[in-house]
């Protein structure tokens, strides 16, 4: 029997890694045809000499192909699969800590914490990078407000982060939309709702650096304690029968989460339904094994977010806001969701 389970685990494991394989190489592709669409196209010729222009070689590439690349393409690229990346494994990690395959990243507060951050900035006319950092500073505070109100309570601790969760995205959904409605039509209401619509129009090489730190961290966090992850799919009573102790654990994870879903908010505004999605969408693929689960969705979610985006500025002569584009596509999942479990 031995013998067997040792078969069957070197089975699983090419399995998984011939699929990784797979998604690697959809990945490398979906970068590189993204180099080449767009208002301005560039060739593969010319991709590769700008490339080496940026790295001090000299070539005959025009200067505004150059620019293309360096300025625009690349770190939009970047953000596309940075933000695709930490959503996916956020929303993967929440569904799997609170044994809902049905909740989201947002689902403790940090969007509409973010989003009243964001619209702070926008309504007294601060800079665009003070945008990204009310939002990351109000994601993390509508969180720490959800903890800290929810252990108070005499429910278990899971439901209690869900009805703080629910009551911090209500009320901070309403302050937005009071500055809203004192914002000027003509210009910060503008703004305003096209950072909720969520877009990587505006995003530079500046945005990603700050961004990337506290992304890494969390995504650190996570993919080294994702194993734990398996237990916290369990009851709190078998969770300590096995060793561990799941309060602290699910307060670790969710502040790794909560630091990818703040900084994505912060660096692309709101972009909904990834991290509802792509969970199922890998685990579909890989299993439900937190220990290949985690690094598949962070291939699929930036692999399909860097998709939406090129559909999103390529679809029509107008670039769509990102957001608009996964919500075509959240919206019909989600039903479908709920048909598939009622069945």
């Amino acid at each position: 029997m031995q013998e067997s389970y040792k078969l069957e685990h070197k089975q699983l494991s090419a399995r998984y890694r011939r699929r990784m394989a797979i998604l690697l190489a959809i990945t490398i592709i979906v970068i590189l045809i993204s180099f080449w669409i767009g208002y301005y196209p560039l060739s593969p010729s010319q991709v590769w000499k700008a490339f080496l222009t940026g790295l001090g070689h000299t070539t005959d590439v025009e200067s505004q192909a150059v620019t293309i690349f360096w300025k625009i393409r690349l770190p939009r690229i970047l953000s596309a699969m940075l933000i695709g990346s930490t959503l996916s494994v956020s929303g993967s990690v929440y569904q799997g800590m609170f044994q809902n395959p049905l909740v989201s990243p947002d689902i403790l507060g940090v969007s509409a914490g973010a989003s009243l951050g964001a619209a702070c900035s926008i309504f007294f006319g601060f800079p665009y990078w003070s945008t990204q950092i009310f939002a990351f500073i109000g994601g993390l505070t509508a969180v720490l407000l959800s903890y800290l109100i929810s252990r108070n309570t005499v429910h278990s601790q899971t439901l209690s982060l869900v009805l703080t969760g629910t009551m911090i995205t209500a009320l901070c959904n309403s302050v937005v939309t009071m500055i809203k409605y004192l914002s000027d039509p003509n210009d910060v209401l503008q703004q305003i709702t096209f950072w909720l619509m969520g877009s990587l129009t505006k995003v530079n090489m500046e945005g990603v650096l700050w961004s990337a730190p506290p992304m890494l961290i969390g995504m650190v966090v996570i993919i080294l304690l994702r194993w734990r992850l398996n237990l916290l799919s369990l009851n709190d009573e078998e969770a300590q029968s096995l060793g561990m102790n799941p309060r602290r654990f699910r307060l670790l994870f969710i502040m790794a989460s909560t630091l990818l879903s703040a900084s994505a908010v912060c660096l692309g505004g709101l972009i909904g339904w990834v991290g509802l999605m792509i969970p199922h969408m890998a685990r579909a693929i890989f299993g439900s094994d937190y220990r290949r689960l985690i690094p598949g969705c962070i291939l699929l979610g930036g692999s399909f977010l860097l998709i939406m985006d090129n559909i999103a500025r390529s679809l029509l002569t107008l670039e769509l806001p990102i957001g608009v584009v996964t919500s075509f596509l959240g919206a019909p999942f989600f039903v479908a969701l709920i048909l598939k479990r009622r069945k």
